[in-house]
């Protein structure tokens, strides 16, 4: 096919662009297509080169949905493609309606930019809304429920085409990027998180809750996120699904306990493995039978921090299989309590206990 061909193919498409939805494509998405044309054409052209790229102030979107791979265990596999396929028509005709573009589609997560950042945490919002809708329409169905954790960020990125002219593909690149990720490993099911650049230009039409600090591997200080409530001028809320207060994260972390008898901690320590860990509690294999509501304290060394946390003490307020029980954290110290979060936040990202 010859390239006056091509060109004439590309302009037809465009008219039956502008004729379905009245607007016209932008040049970024014009070379994409011409792209693919030439491919078909069998056209080969030469590799792509860094003029390409731009400097864009965007806003970035990241939602994943939790727990996705153990329900692709245990369901048969057209069921979990049924209903990824209905979770994500939802999150991007949301992301379209609020004048998002789609970057990609990675598994069970969705990245989106968007050049106002409003629209893009109200987006967000309404994508908790959806899965809110979602999930009842799943129960009606008997069908396991799906929970999404969202990150938004604002900054500077570089955008641009990649690969070939047979064959490329749009990418974002940058810190800001990144960051967008580390945020959205933070967020909770049915969460919505967001950066301080993001909260900056929408702290007067976002409802948020308090400012929390946390770790992000390859930054030299702590940064702060926000967590999205609602959008009042439009009567929007956020449908919270995570009854846990704080991300928890497998591990398999050696300790001891005492119990606590009558507001005295009794002297012999027993040892535990911890099995996952939070904020605020421990999911535990204590290796004996201890009663619901005990009160013990806790010995726990946090490697990845430095730190030997002595000071915990904790209620079980649950007893699973043999002897694992959940313990729920009801007094440390301020110390143990900060590197207890960081010891977590760390492992979030990918640190490893050696």
């Amino acid at each position: 096919m010859r390239e006056s061909q091509i060109r004439n193919a590309l302009r037809r498409i465009e008219d039956i662009v502008f004729d379905a939805t009245g607007a016209t494509l932008p040049a970024e998405h014009e070379s994409r297509l011409l792209n693919v044309l030439s491919g078909l054409a069998g056209e080969h052209r030469r590799a792509r080169t860094v003029e390409n790229f731009s400097h864009r102030d965007v806003t970035i979107l990241l939602a994943d949905l939790r727990g996705f791979t153990s329900l692709s265990a245990s369901h048969p596999a057209g069921v979990v493609l049924d209903m990824l396929n209905q979770c994500f028509v939802e999150m991007s005709e949301a992301i379209v309606r609020h004048h998002g573009t789609i970057d990609k589609f990675a598994g069970d997560s969705i990245m989106a930019i968007f050049a106002d950042a409003r629209a893009a945490v109200t987006c967000a919002v309404e994508m908790q809304m959806a899965m809110d809708r979602l999930n009842a329409l799943h129960r009606r169905r008997h069908l396991p429920e799906l929970y999404m954790g969202i990150g938004v960020n604002t900054g500077r990125v570089m955008a641009g085409l990649v690969g070939s002219e047979l064959y490329s593909a749009y990418a974002l690149i940058g810190e800001d990027v990144s960051l967008t990720s580390r945020i959205e490993a933070f967020s909770l099911r049915g969460q919505v998180l967001i950066s301080e650049s993001t909260y900056a230009l929408c702290g007067d039409f976002a409802a948020t809750g308090d400012g929390m600090e946390v770790y992000v591997k390859g930054k030299s200080g702590r940064m702060q996120l926000r967590e999205v409530v609602g959008i009042p001028s439009l009567e929007l809320s956020v449908p919270r699904q995570e009854v846990r207060r704080s991300p928890r994260i497998a591990v398999q972390l050696p300790f001891s306990f005492q119990r606590v008898e009558r507001k005295i901690v009794v002297p012999e320590r027993m040892p535990g493995t911890i099995l996952d860990v939070g904020y605020h509690g421990v999911l535990a294999d204590m290796r004996r039978d201890v009663p619901l509501h005990s009160e013990i304290k806790l010995g726990v060394d946090l490697p990845l921090v430095a730190h030997n946390a002595d000071d915990i003490y904790a209620r079980v307020v649950k007893r699973s299989r043999d002897s694992v029980a959940g313990l729920e954290f009801t007094s440390l110290s301020a110390q143990s309590n900060s590197k207890l979060q960081l010891f977590v936040q760390m492992l979030l990202q990918g640190h490893e206990v050696n």
